[in-house]
C-alpha cells in the first residue's frame, strides 16, 4: 500500500524506514531532508535531456525517453532498497510528489514493499521547515563574548550539565569569523543548514530553554533564517568576559596546528580591516610560529566589531559575567545559576501580572 502524508506526519517515520530522495544529484546537494538517502530516478545529465524533451516534444516523448533512461537501473534500485531496508518498509519522495516518486514507489510496492511517500514533496516540505521557523517560539538564551573566550567549550559544557544547546557553527561547518573554515568540512547551502537546524530543534523540548551562541546572521557563507534570527536579536544575552590572555591561549590551541598558507589566507581576507601594517606584523609573527602576536593582531579588529554590536544590541537582559580564568566548565556553572534566577524572576513577574490582571 502506498500512502502519502504530510511532512509532519512523514517526519515522524525516519527512525523506522529509510527515506529515499529519488531526485537528482544536483537537486540533492542544494537542500535535502537531513538523513535521506539519494536514489535518483535520473542522472543531472538525463534530467536535463528529459526536460528538454518535454519542452520541445512534448510529455509523451519525455515519458518515453525517461522509460528507456530508468529501465536498465530498475533491478539496481530494488537491491538498493532490500540492503537498506530488510523489513521492505521504506519512504519516497521528489520534488513536488509527482511521477519521479509515484515512480519508484510502484516499483517499491511490485517489490514487495510498504511504501510511504511525501504528500508535495520536497517543495511541501520547505514550506512547512519555513511556516516552522516563522510559527514556533524558542525559549533561547545566547551566550556571548569575544573572539577567544572559549563560546563553544562552555556551549559543550553546558550540553553535558544536560541543557539543551543549538551548536550553530557546528551546523554550518564554519566558525563565523574570516578563519572559521580551517579545520571545517565543506559548508552546506544555505538551504540545507535551514533543514538541519530546523531538525535539531524539532529534538528539543521547547518547554525548556535553549542555549545558542551570538553569531551574526551569516555563518561564513550561510545565512541563519530571518525568523530565527529575529527571536535571537530578542533573546537574553549572557556577555563572557575573561583575562586577554586566556583568549590568547584559546585562540593557539584552536588555530596554531592548522596550515600555515590557511591561516595566512584568512589574514590576508582581514586586510581592508586590519591596515597594511597590522597584516604585515601578523603573516611575519606566522612565519616565526609567534601564534600569541598573530592572535593579538586579529584581536585588535574583532574586539572592536564586537564591542560594537554589543553596543547596539536588541536584547531585552544583557547580563555580563566576568571570570578571572577560561574554564568553560566553571563558566557553565555560573551560567546556569543566573539562568535559574532569570527564569525564576521571569515566573514571578508572569505570576505578578497574572494577580494584577484578576
Amino acid at each position: 500500500m502506498n500512502s502519502a502524508l504530510p511532512p509532519d506526519a512523514f517526519l515522524l517515520l525516519r527512525t523506522e524506514r529509510p527515506f529515499f530522495d529519488v531526485r537528482s544529484p544536483a537537486e540533492y546537494a542544494r537542500g535535502h531532508i537531513p538523513g535521506a538517502i539519494n536514489l535518483p530516478l535520473f542522472t543531472d545529465e538525463e534530467r536535463a535531456r528529459v526536460g528538454m524533451v518535454y519542452k520541445q516534444q512534448g510529455a509523451e516523448h519525455a515519458f518515453l525517453l525517461g522509460l528507456r533512461l530508468v529501465g536498465p537501473k530498475l533491478e539496481d534500485f530494488v537491491r538498493t532498497a532490500r540492503k537498506a531496508a530488510p523489513h521492505r518498509r521504506v519512504a519516497v519522495h521528489c520534488w513536488r510528489g509527482g511521477q519521479r516518486s509515484q515512480s519508484m514507489a510502484w516499483l517499491f510496492q511490485q517489490a514487495g514493499f510498504e511504501v510511504i511517500t511525501l504528500e508535495g514533496g520536497y517543495k511541501r516540505y520547505r514550506q512547512y521547515v519555513l511556516e516552522y521557523f516563522e510559527n514556533t517560539s524558542l525559549p533561547l538564551i545566547v551566550l556571548g563574548g569575544k573572539t577567544g573566550v572559549g563560546k563553544t567549550r562552555i556551549l559543550r559544557a553546558l550540553q553535558r550539565m544536560g541543557e539543551q544547546v543549538i551548536d550553530l557553527e557546528a551546523l554550518a561547518h564554519h566558525k563565523g569569523s574570516s578563519f572559521g573554515a580551517i579545520g571545517e568540512k565543506p559548508q552546506p547551502t544555505s538551504e540545507q543548514f535551514e533543514n538541519e537546524l530546523f531538525d535539531a530543534i524539532r529534538g528539543l523540548d521547547l518547554r525548556r530553554r535553549i542555549w545558542v551562541e551570538n553569531e551574526s546572521r551569516s555563518i561564513g557563507r550561510i545565512y541563519l533564517p530571518l525568523a530565527f534570527w529575529r527571536q535571537k536579536q530578542i533573546a537574553p544575552l549572557i556577555n563572557i568576559e575573561v583575562p586577554f590572555e586566556c583568549r590568547i591561549q584559546n585562540l593557539i590551541a584552536d588555530y596554531a596546528a592548522a596550515p600555515l598558507n590557511e591561516l595566512e589566507a584568512a589574514f590576508c581576507r582581514l586586510e581592508k580591516r586590519l591596515g597594511g601594517l597590522r597584516l604585515k606584523i601578523a603573516l611575519e609573527a606566522l612565519q616565526r610560529r609567534d601564534f600569541a602576536t598573530a592572535a593579538k593582531t586579529a584581536l585588535e579588529y574583532y574586539d572592536k566589531t564586537y564591542l560594537f554590536e554589543l553596543e547596539n544590541s536588541c536584547a531585552p537582559i544583557l547580563e555580563t559575567l566576568t571570570f578571572a580564568h577560561a574554564d568553560p566548565v566553571e563558566i557553565a556553572h555560573r551560567c546556569l545559576q543566573w539562568a535559574d534566577k532569570y527564569h525564576q524572576n521571569d515566573l514571578n513577574s508572569s505570576s505578578a501580572k497574572v494577580n494584577m490582571i484578576r
